[in-house]
């Protein structure tokens, strides 16, 4: 198509982010003429992936377009360290899918059902998150056979423990003495069915989550870090709510064993919640959707109908950055861009020339092997300076990708931080985080840092049906670090709107017969 200007579309969709990609995956099979744009050169929106030098060129377009505020301070830096012959150097542009928005998916989540039901399941392959960790400030001179941090002059200045995945890790836990278990077992019942037991948190509800540990369970102070770990709360632990921690582990223990003993969630592979959106935009393709990278919605001209003011409109007349008028019976975007100061995040990538593989224990007999690792160093563990107030520094959560995920040359992983805490600091943060947890892994050689992109990330509101005259926001995607269903009931609301008597079932689709192979083409 040379031109789109004068065409006409049932719907318009703006961007490719994650939630408009999954509306035009579930629009895919209507049989409406859809007309999919992004303003960028690339797919994906804030959860793209990209090669070393698609990420360069991204941090030199963000740069010079001020506008696009879902990210800021962005740099990149390459390690001036010499590397040996017996270590990974960083290797070809493409040898790297880098994801900007790394998340978690629970076994739990209905993103996997739709993802199935779709049928787009296929061409998606999805891989294992094991084992989670809590640095601890505190030194050991004990070997409990789990990675220890050890400073230049020698002694033991902090180590990493492993968050016990169930009541059989909490039974052969050898640190742990009677007391603590049968506590920590009490919460773990508790926590299966806690929905049925609300005489035991309503008190509690709005209360600081530890709190609730020690007053309601006896549970010893050593064993909060563990469990607010599995919340992944972005927030100081003394501001994480009972009702915030709750559903979340509740979540992250009914997950392990859905899909395999020993492990609860699992990442895409290839570049994260970017192939979800890929594939999604693929199967929205095969159904007869067009798509144009590098196009803008510049502005809303009017209804296409208003000749009677009684007359319901039946669609809108648009105009896209290059001056192509359309026109489309719905146009479903982001409403607005949020303010820059609206930071929610500092977050870095860091390539390292070590796969780690302490931190990468087997799972469980006949478990598949893990391509993720979970690092979280709760707030206070971790004061920039000696006059920094720890305890109210937010937690910083690392998730470390070897190369099965894709994501990376072989010999190497990255390393996905983020804290709450914003500005330089921030920055400064996640930097000797990094540095602590590749101190904590016995490995030889030692593993040096190859390249490090670190960006601010704010927050984006979710897709809307877009009006005239829109009066209100609907809620802003937060960058959790787990994917929230939440997400898939707005594009459900929307789906429906654009339906009406006509919806079926959401993203429910039955084999392409004759086309069954487009999909993967």
């Amino acid at each position: 198509m040379d031109t789109l200007d004068g065409t006409e579309w049932d719907v318009l969709i703006v961007g490719t982010g994650l939630p408009q990609s999954l509306l035009a995956l579930a629009l895919s099979r209507s049989g409406k003429k859809i007309l999919h744009i992004d303003e960028n050169g690339y797919y994906g929106g804030t959860e793209a992936a990209f090669s070393l030098q698609e990420a360069e060129e991204w941090e030199k377009h963000i740069d010079e377009d001020v506008s696009a505020a879902a990210f800021s301070n962005i740099s990149i830096t390459k390690s001036e360290s010499a590397v040996s012959e017996t270590t990974p150097s960083l290797s070809f542009s493409r040898a790297y899918s880098l994801a900007l928005s790394p998340q978690l998916i629970y076994a739990r989540s209905t993103l996997l059902q739709y993802l199935v039901s779709s049928k787009v399941y296929r061409q998606l392959e999805f891989l294992a998150v094991g084992s989670w960790w809590v640095y601890s400030a505190e030194s050991d001179n004990m070997d409990n056979g789990e990675p220890s941090i050890s400073s230049e002059s020698g002694p033991r200045h902090g180590r990493l423990l492993k968050v016990p995945n169930g009541r059989e890790d909490v039974f052969q836990d050898q640190v742990l003495d009677f007391k603590a278990k049968r506590a920590l077992m009490r919460f773990l019942r508790f926590i299966t069915e806690y929905e049925e037991q609300m005489e035991m948190w309503e008190d509690h509800r709005t209360k600081a989550f530890p709190t609730f540990l020690s007053e309601q369970f006896k549970i010893p102070i050593t064993l909060h870090a563990p469990l607010l770990a599995l919340t992944l709360s972005p927030s100081v632990s003394s501001q994480t709510t009972t009702e915030y921690a709750l559903p979340r582990i509740a979540r992250h223990l009914r997950s392990i064993g859905l899909f395999g003993a020993g492990f609860g969630s699992v990442i895409p592979k290839w570049g994260g919640m970017s192939e979800i959106t890929q594939v999604a935009c693929r199967a929205s393709a095969v159904g007869g959707g067009v798509y144009v990278l590098g196009k803008r919605l510049s502005c809303i001209d009017g209804p296409t109908s208003a000749d009677n003011s009684e007359e319901e409109t039946s669609g809108f007349r648009l105009r896209l950055n290059d001056g192509e008028a359309i026109s489309a019976q719905h146009v479903v975007g982001e409403l607005s861009r949020p303010p820059i100061s609206s930071a929610t995040c500092c977050k870095s990538i860091t390539i390292v020339s070590s796969p780690l593989p302490p931190l990468f224990p087997p799972i469980a007999e006949d478990a598949p092997p893990p391509a993720c690792a979970v690092v979280v160093f709760p707030s206070g563990s971790l004061p920039l300076d000696a006059d920094e107030q720890a305890a109210e520094l937010p937690p910083i959560y690392i998730f470390i990708h070897n190369s099965d995920a894709g994501e990376c040359a072989a010999g190497q992983s990255v390393l996905y931080a983020s804290t709450t805490l914003t500005g330089e600091k921030g920055f400064q943060l996640l930097k000797k985080a990094v540095r602590a947890l590749l101190l904590s892994v016995d490995v030889t050689p030692a593993p040096n840092v190859l390249w490090t992109l670190q960006y601010e990330q704010h927050p984006r509101p979710l897709i809307s049906l877009l009006a005239l005259d829109p009066d209100e926001r609907p809620l802003d995607l937060l960058t959790d670090l787990a994917f929230d269903d939440s997400v898939l009931d707005h594009v459900k609301g929307i789906w429906q709107q654009i339906m009406g008597d006509s919806a079926g079932d959401f993203l429910v689709f039955e084999d392409r017969e004759a086309n069954q192979g487009d999909d993967d083409e």
